[in-house]
């Protein structure tokens, strides 16, 4: 009797584990004989995991596989939906590649999905070379390697971007996603190839990445907040940016943003705060720059309320920024500029900064004392401050 209830009992366990195991959808098995392109067996890869009853995962074996635009959408009926990517997906077309599309692949209005490794080639060095020729205003965009939009609870896990045409990973309108163990790479001089972009998004975590591209490593947009960044190593590039803001005059504001240990290699910048100078309602609060490592960069702490890139399109002389920013906190952060002022705070005649607190900073320039520079900047130093503080 016990025999046979041991087996009942045994039985029933592995019934369990059967009906709980994921459901392997591989995309080789959804391709057509002959074909190269691998865009409609991926789609429908998703699709059935899309519409499985149970946890699915759709797998992309080691090798190459071009694809061309994905759209992966949800809802799902899966509860869970990992994308185990083993080898590499490029971009099935090089220059002239979106087609009217801003994205190369879209996950959209989905829920617990993970996208576990891989490399995500964009091809993008054609349409680079593009817009660095006289005619380059005629070049198109160009697509984002990957964008998160409408999401909740993703998590992106061991992937690496290369040589997207636009920004690599942009995570938009998101909830409760993780970013961990992110390698992005483009050429130096690549146009906004922004590493990771996180705009109108909450509770977002980001930890353990190396970039290195031709635009910020990190750029923050309007409507972030509960943003966390840990273990960012960051160069060639822009920085770390929040901003630029205050483009619009009605935008929502970025709060509570904390960054800790990030190293920064011969960046344009190192963490930088920038808006426009025009009248707006946003606002930059509760921000934590913490454990910083800077390599002969050439503003290592920097906030700009009269950012214009390539001096186009610039707002009239005299105009100041609306955006408000208040209660910054620089900590621990040492390391050579490459320029002589390391710490520039150029703030907004309008809407002064307020409650900038620096705490035991050490910056040189040429092995030398650098400099520090502020304009309607008002806040406090503490410990040793190196330059010293000009609040």
């Amino acid at each position: 009797m016990v025999n046979v209830f041991a087996s009942l009992l045994l039985s029933a366990l592995l019934h369990l584990c059967s009906a709980t195991r994921a459901a392997l959808f591989d995309i080789t098995s959804f391709s057509l004989s002959g074909h190269t392109d691998h865009t409609q067996a991926f789609l429908r890869a998703w699709a059935a995991a899309c519409s499985s009853t149970s946890p699915a995962s759709v797998y992309v074996p080691p090798g190459r596989f071009p694809i061309g635009h994905l759209h992966l959408t949800g809802p799902c009926r899966s509860t869970s939906i990992t994308l185990h990517i083993a080898g590499t997906l490029s971009s099935s077309a090089a220059y002239p590649y979106s087609g009217g599309s801003p994205d190369w692949i879209l996950l959209d209005g989905v829920e617990r999905v993970s996208l576990l490794g891989g490399t995500l080639d964009g091809r993008g060095s054609a349409l680079w070379a593009c817009k660095a020729s006289p005619g380059g205003r005629r070049c198109p965009a160009g697509a984002t390697n990957l964008r998160v939009r409408k999401s909740k609870e993703v998590v992106i896990s061991g992937l690496t971007s290369v040589n997207s045409e636009l920004y690599h990973v942009v995570v938009e309108e998101c909830r409760g996603v993780r970013v961990e163990g992110l390698r992005i790479s483009a050429a130096a001089n690549s146009p906004n190839t922004d590493g990771l972009h996180v705009e109108k998004s909450e509770g977002i975590t980001v930890t353990t990445a190396v970039i290195g591209t031709g635009d910020d490593c990190v750029s923050v947009g309007p409507g972030t907040a509960n943003l966390w960044l840990e273990r960012i190593t960051c160069g060639p590039g822009h920085g770390i940016s929040i901003g630029s803001l205050g483009k619009r005059f009605k935008e929502a504001g970025v709060e509570n943003v904390t960054v800790r240990w990030a190293v920064f290699k011969s960046t344009q910048n190192g963490l930088r705060i920038k808006t426009w100078a025009k009248p707006s309602g946003g606002f930059v609060r509760r921000v934590v720059f913490d454990h910083a490592i800077m390599h002969n960069v050439h503003n290592p702490l920097i906030i700009d309320q009269n950012y214009c890139p390539h001096n186009r399109g610039c707002p009239a002389k005299g105009a100041n920024s609306g955006v408000s920013i208040s209660e910054v906190q620089y900590s621990d952060i040492r390391g050579s500029s490459a320029t002589a002022v390391a710490m520039s705070f150029d703030c907004s005649r309008r809407a002064p900064c307020r409650g900038i607190e620096l705490r035991d900073i050490r910056l040189t320039y040429n092995d030398e004392r650098a400099k520090s520079s502020c304009s309607n900047a008002g806040g406090k130093a503490y410990g040793t401050v190196e330059p010293p503080s000009c609040l």
